[in-house]
């Protein structure tokens, strides 16, 4: 029964965790394995982690104490704790970007009933202080034909709360409970601690940003791509590498490579270091000369490469081995080094057969 009697509630709430602990944590394990199932199969989302716990005992009645006792007491209302302490499951959701927020919280929304939401954001920005992190809080529990499923039936009445933030809002949890006095502090301590948070809010801005300028700088259209590439191929070496957008990089190296390799899947670390090393090899390459070189020899090449594969059935000849023997046939002493000793010799030997 509900009563006024605090220390009697502590020990009745402590006796009703204790007994109810072991389900909780499966209960828990159980949200974080259904909410890792979902989120796997909502496209463009970039999630790095999936964690949850079963908050302490202590802790509840902390936040009870905190936020309800007072209360209570002086409008003489009886309470049981269990009744106010809704989020003793707590699943965190860590994406890369700020706009994935929303689209974890409609990702959920298929399974799980929202109980109440809870913007960080929002919510830090409209306070003068802005010490805190930021986030999506959501309250949440099965949707009834969820429940009803035998699968979940172990916990289909058991609330939890959703913590959705990106990999930034998340370190800058951590570390903000780190910092012990944020609020009766010095002025110039206080504006400390706000540049700080304003710094890591900046560092998701650009995140955001740069992925933004990164798909745009993949996604231009082709015949722009191709008018540029003319236009190179009509000036001087010198003006070439003068030209703004002329240089290759990652992105004016896929799309040519994507033009010579249809089928290829390219992966960005891969074309990242390939391409350092290509400029190594010619510090002043331009997408044009790059683009000429493999015009004028990747037939050849193909060739080769048919005569290597019927030869060394478990040899490997990938796209990445067709350009490099593609800048060595075009100019030997540049890009010399884009073979091994070996590699050099065989396909030399090839071509004097073929002379």
């Amino acid at each position: 029964m509900p009563s006024l009697d605090f220390s009697q509630e502590e020990k009745t709430f402590e006796a009703i965790y204790a007994q109810e602990l072991p389900a909780l944590q499966y209960a828990c394990a159980s949200y974080m394995a259904l909410l890792q199932a979902i989120l796997s199969r909502t496209p463009h989302l970039d999630i790095t982690k999936v964690e949850g716990r079963v908050k302490d005992r202590r802790e509840c009645v902390n936040k009870f104490s905190r936020k309800y006792r007072a209360a209570l007491e002086e409008s003489n209302t009886p309470y049981e704790i269990r009744h106010y302490i809704t989020d003793l499951i707590g699943v965190r959701v860590v994406c890369l970007y700020e706009d994935e927020l929303e689209k974890v919280a409609q990702a959920v929304r298929s399974h799980f009933e929202v109980i109440d939401v809870t913007d960080k954001v929002t919510a830090v920005e409209s306070t003068e202080d802005s010490f805190g992190y930021k986030g999506l809080h959501l309250d949440l529990r099965l949707t009834p034909t969820q429940a009803a499923l035998a699968e979940h039936a172990a916990y289909a009445n058991q609330p939890f709360e959703l913590q959705v933030r990106t990999i930034i809002q998340d370190s800058w949890s951590v570390l903000d409970h780190k910092i012990k006095y944020k609020k009766s502090i010095p002025g110039q301590l206080k504006r400390r601690i706000n540049v700080l948070s304003a710094l890591f809010e900046l560092a998701d801005r650009e995140f955001l940003q740069i992925r933004d300028a990164t798909e745009a700088e993949l996604l231009q259209a082709p015949d722009e791509t191709a008018e540029a590439e003319e236009s190179d191929l009509e000036s001087t070496p010198a003006e070439q590498a003068q030209a703004p957008g002329s240089e290759l990089n990652a992105f004016t190296f896929l799309k040519i490579a994507n033009h010579f390799f249809k089928d290829q899947e390219f992966e960005p670390h891969k074309v990242d270091l390939f391409v350092d090393d290509i400029r190594a090899w010619s510090p002043t390459i331009t997408r044009a000369r790059f683009n000429t070189l493999m015009r004028a020899t990747i037939g050849t090449v193909k060739r080769y490469k048919q005569h290597f594969e019927d030869h060394n059935p478990q040899g490997s000849f990938n796209a990445y081995t067709v350009i490099r023997h593609c800048l060595y046939l075009g100019d030997r002493a540049t890009f010399r080094r884009a073979l091994r000793n070996s590699s050099r010799e065989a396909f030399e030997a090839w071509l004097k057969e073929q002379a």
